[in-house]
């Protein structure tokens, strides 16, 4: 059974969609809340990165996603006038769920966290990254179909509350997504819609997930500010019956 999502003034969008399955529907979702943004914000600005953070996670990487990669590029390409930060190949990643600094969270957790999900057998599943939308902070891929990510955002969120990590929001705040540039200063938010309007008719890029990553997360400064990350466990999804990825995005 899925955790059903609920308004949530902290994320964005606060409203969840009705249809967590239908790409169209995920995609118009997406993109009217982006269009009703009026200015942007700092990424970079949000709080609780203080200098030298670092933090544990459940991540989805996609280190031999090509077609991923190549799909970034060509939207990063058309929004460089925008003055952005673009996320490079190997930063592309859905976050799931914090786990906790590493301040809070000892190595014996963190075993013990990567052992369980493990344990837990989940399973694999497809996805389609539809260009493009964004929020108050940066410009992303909306993901379809939520469910299989709430699912396990929700197993993975449960085995933190057994093992006692701090954790991050709750599943019923779960907004997947996965990001193309952070936007690094205020702005008003209209050239940047407009931008991106014209990118959302490309095609969506499949994605087979196969594994969930356990990672330590932080952020580099400098000249091109992004996240970077090592990979603790790399925990295997059960194999299911493949299903063909149908225009769309939709699984036949």
């Amino acid at each position: 059974m899925t955790p059903e999502l609920d308004v949530d003034p902290g994320t964005f969008p606060h409203c969840p969609p009705s249809d967590l399955n239908t790409p169209g529907q995920l995609v118009e979702h997406d993109w009217r809340a982006f269009a009703a943004v009026e200015r942007m914000t700092d990424h970079w600005a949000r709080p609780g990165w203080a200098d030298g953070a670092r933090a544990y996670y459940w991540m989805l990487t996609f280190p031999e996603a090509t077609d991923l990669w190549s799909r970034a590029q060509q939207c990063q390409d058309q929004l460089a006038h925008l003055g952005m930060d673009p996320v490079p190949a190997d930063g592309l990643h859905v976050t799931l769920t914090r786990i906790g600094s590493t301040d809070e969270v000892s190595d014996v957790q963190i075993r013990l966290l990567a052992d369980r999900a493990q344990d837990l057998l989940l399973p694999d599943f497809q996805l389609a990254a539809h260009p493009l939308a964004g929020s108050h902070g940066a410009v992303r891929f909306t993901l379809a179909p939520w469910t299989p990510l709430v699912r396990l955002h929700a197993a993975l969120s449960g085995i933190g509350q057994q093992v006692g990590v701090p954790g991050g929001k709750p599943t019923s705040a779960f907004r997947p997504h996965l990001g193309v540039q952070y936007n690094n200063r205020q702005r008003p938010a209209a050239p940047v819609i407009e931008s991106v309007a014209l990118l959302r008719t490309l095609e969506p890029v499949p994605l087979k997930i196969r594994n969930v990553e356990l990672v330590e997360l932080w952020r580099t400064a400098g000249a091109l500010p992004a996240y970077r990350w090592h990979v603790v466990r790399s925990v295997p999804l059960r194999p299911q019956q493949e299903l063909p990825v149908l225009p769309g995005g939709q699984q036949g």
